[in-house]
């Protein structure tokens, strides 16, 4: 797929898909050099010898470049119409971080972390939370393992647009990184995260229509609803940390503490079924039954095709001596993975003790 430009002016959804994939090859080959083959062709002589007024030229030369994967040529072009522009006396402070944030995309592609990092920082320092700086910048802090800049920069992010996906991915991949490095005490371990302001927040807008007062009341609408969706995100991303932590407990044996972990995380977020037929696990372990059973049930009610909750649901099931509904469980579940072993195993002794 065709890597996208680098900069976009349409406001909404940030479109660094290519940067954030990028960040998983460089953690993959960080201390073997760069991430991708420079060319060795240097950018036109004329091009870079361009007078001051036409650093727009340089910066679409550089962005053509980039689309053709030449990232050492863009990142020059970048840098020379910075150069321009300083040269010319322009302190257009939104231009300048655009060019910086630019030449970030290609050093971010070219493995080089750190410039990536610091040419990010000097668009974001003219202009505070932009998304697409803050993504750079959270990917070169992955590739370079420092974990916790990174979930502070996906953080920031979704503060100003939750919508934003590549932050949400982000985050969830940090708080699984944290909580193995750091632990339980993970969050402690934080940097400060800044607020955004309300100015700096994006807001999805209608087009202009004929009608507006019907356009007011619509623009008032849609800003409710994007208020309402930044907690809704925010408790999301708590429940899922909640889920992680819950798993952790799984794998040391504490099943107890575990259910204590997932049971908050439901309280936050009541339609993730996992977190249920994790839940229905521990309760099988801790000889729950009935509990399993409602877990099970609930994880059921929101994925009609749950394979755990069915085995699970029959195991319980199962040990309150209720053959018939354990049975009519592993049938179900026969019906939607009919080469299940574990569940045709199941079936077979359920025959037996049903005969």
């Amino acid at each position: 797929m065709a890597p996208a430009l680098p900069f976009n002016r349409a406001r909404g959804k940030e479109t660094t898909a290519a940067a954030a994939d990028t960040f998983h090859k460089g953690r993959r080959r960080r201390r073997t050099g760069r991430l991708f083959e420079i060319s060795p062709f240097p950018p036109s002589p004329d091009l870079l010898m361009a007078p001051a007024s036409q650093w727009p030229g340089l910066k679409q030369a550089g962005n053509e470049q980039f689309r053709n994967g030449q990232y050492s040529q863009a990142a020059a072009l970048y840098g020379r119409a910075l150069e321009l522009l300083e040269a010319a006396g322009d302190v257009n402070a939104e231009e300048k971080s655009i060019l910086y944030s630019n030449r970030a995309a290609c050093y971010l592609k070219d493995g080089n972390c750190s410039l990536c990092i610091k040419d990010c920082s000097d668009a974001l320092e003219l202009v505070p939370f932009g998304i697409k700086p803050l993504l750079r910048r959270a990917a070169a802090y992955e590739a370079l393992e420092r974990y916790s800049l990174a979930y502070v920069d996906y953080k920031t992010v979704l503060q100003v647009d939750c919508s934003v996906q590549a932050a949400h991915d982000g985050i969830n991949r940090m708080t699984k990184a944290l909580l193995e490095k750091d632990g339980f005490q993970w969050r402690q371990k934080l940097p400060p995260i800044p607020a955004v302001p309300v100015s700096a927040q994006r807001r999805w807008e209608p087009p202009p229509s004929g009608n507006q007062e019907t356009t007011t009341r619509s623009k008032a609408k849609d800003t409710a609803t994007v208020r309402k969706q930044v907690p809704i995100a925010a408790a999301t991303e708590q429940a899922n940390a909640l889920k992680l932590e819950g798993n952790e407990f799984v794998k040391k044996g504490n099943y107890k503490k575990a259910v204590e972990k997932y049971t908050e995380s439901l309280k936050l977020h009541k339609l993730e079924s996992t977190t249920y037929t994790n839940r229905a696990l521990c309760y099988l372990t801790l000889k729950q039954y009935k509990e399993a059973i409602q877990d099970c049930s609930e994880a059921l009610k929101i994925d009609p095709k749950n394979i755990k909750a069915f085995y699970r649901r029959a195991q319980a099931y199962k040990q309150l001596k209720d053959y018939k509904s354990s049975k009519a469980d592993i049938n179900s579940l026969l019906k939607i993975e009919p080469q299940n072993s574990a569940a045709m195993k199941l079936l077979q002794e359920l025959n037996k003790l049903l005969k």
